[in-house]
């Protein structure tokens, strides 16, 4: 018999060599815990579609914020719900709203040891659930959104926010927004993580719920079309060059190919969101024991590692992080 010169199975054969030649690795500095806090509650609230996930209430949010400075996260993205909606969104803007006083509440917790990132966007707070303020014809006003967005970073932070995600993907939102913080005095201590490529995506389901979305209609005349790569590729760019400091592809899953060809191409960090419908599609089967959940999270997770992305934002940021440290 004749047997072969390379036999690739020689670096498999046990798992200290497997860990060895490992070409990706997870580290707890890579993932961002994205959570969810909701004006009024008394304690945490489960969300149904998103099993482990909760709408937090002010003092739980700065336990999960504590634990996560705890594990050595990268960061946390707050999302605020606000008990009162209205077509201007003016929750955002409000010092006293939940999303800046929460923003307040974790920088005290965690100070810097944690990156304080909040998500910059009106669709959490207006009464018709999208990303602007409407037009009378019920369409979203891109160049009249661009003033609230400006605002509401503003806003982000004198509440201490670290960095701010502006996500609705409005046309200039990110040298709207770099402007408005450099004429505010945070040239230098806020960054602006960009949305760049986000998809109008059929897997942000359970978000809606997580967030109690008014949402009626769709958001794909802003967001991106699932068809096309190189149009993700545009807008980073054109984010890139308003001023943002980090760009973001999401959804991760389903778009890998957009985060690959943004790593290639870009030289400024490259984060990927692994939504919500990504999180419960997981659990779901591991419910149903058609999956082994320990496995599939990391190797979902790792899939976007290997793709380009140096950040990651996943609900199971503070897990795998136990896990990894253990």
């Amino acid at each position: 018999m004749s047997f072969p010169a390379h036999r690739p199975r020689r670096l498999r054969v046990n798992p200290a060599v497997r860990r060895l030649v490992g070409e990706t690795r997870l580290h707890p500095s890579d993932l961002v815990l994205p959570v969810f806090v909701k004006e009024g509650l008394a304690e945490p609230h489960p969300i149904s579609s998103m099993p482990g996930v909760y709408q937090h209430s002010r003092e739980s949010l700065r336990k999960a914020a504590s634990e996560a400075a705890g594990l050595g996260l990268g960061g946390i993205m707050l999302f605020g719900i606000p008990a009162a909606k209205d077509a201007e969104g003016s929750g955002a803007t409000d010092p006293d709203g939940i999303l800046n006083v929460a923003v307040a509440d974790v920088r005290a917790e965690v100070g810097d040891d944690l990156v304080v990132m909040a998500d910059l966007c009106l669709d959490e707070f207006t009464d018709h659930g999208h990303c602007g303020v409407l037009r009378p014809d019920g369409s979203v006003d891109n160049d009249a959104t661009l003033q609230r967005y400006a605002d509401m970073g503003v806003a982000l932070a004198q509440a201490g926010a670290h960095m701010v995600g502006p996500s609705g993907m409005m046309d200039g939102q990110v040298a709207v927004i770099r402007k408005a913080l450099d004429s505010s005095g945070f040239a230098e201590s806020v960054s602006i993580l960009a949305y760049g490529a986000k998809y109008a995506s059929a897997f942000y389901g359970p978000f809606r719920e997580a967030v109690d979305s008014s949402l009626e209609g769709d958001r794909r005349t802003y967001q991106q079309d699932p068809a096309n790569g190189r149009d993700g590729l545009r807008e980073i760019e054109l984010d890139i060059a308003e001023g943002a400091d980090i760009v973001m592809v999401k959804p991760a899953m389903s778009y890998l190919d957009v985060v690959a060809r943004a790593a290639d191409r870009f030289d400024v960090p490259i984060a990927a969101y692994q939504i919500s419908g990504e999180y419960a599609m997981i659990e779901g089967a591991a419910a149903n024991g058609w999956i082994d959940r320990d496995r599939a999270i990391l190797e979902s997770l790792l899939s976007i590692r290997r793709a380009g992305a140096s950040i990651i934002l996943t609900y199971w940021a503070s897990e795998v992080a136990q896990t990894l440290r253990s």
